[in-house]
């Protein structure tokens, strides 16, 4: 008896850490990766208790061309984590992609306004 045993072939791609900017404003966190290449559909973002995970593949057809004299853009995978504080609203958490730029939005918990408690005669 034969056991024929199919391989898929699934590429790997180089994994690569995006380039990333994180800015802090009175509303919350922006945070800005660089994801050139990579669609909506390719994209991945987790949360899991304080953990923001970022991936993404970007895909690039093959050159057919033998002209190509140098090819810093390839296919890849983007990975990137994340640690949140307690200060993040994760309910609230936005995401946006727009011409291969991931804009994170982790706005802050609203501040508990003071409260003045009402005395009561009795």
């Amino acid at each position: 008896m034969t056991n024929d045993v199919q391989k898929t072939e699934e590429r790997t791609y180089p994994k690569v850490r995006p380039a990333t900017d994180i800015i802090e404003r009175e509303d919350g966190f922006h945070i800005f990766l660089d994801l050139p290449g990579v669609k909506k559909d390719d994209l991945l973002i987790d949360l899991n208790d304080n953990e923001l995970k970022v991936g993404g593949k970007a895909v690039h057809p093959a050159q057919v061309r033998t002209d190509t004299l140098s090819m810093e853009f390839g296919s890849g995978e983007y990975v990137r984590t994340f640690t949140l504080s307690e200060v993040v609203d994760r309910e609230r958490i936005k995401a946006t992609l727009k011409h291969g730029v991931l804009e994170l939005f982790l706005p802050k918990v609203e501040k508990v306004q003071p409260k003045r408690i009402e005395i009561v005669s009795g």
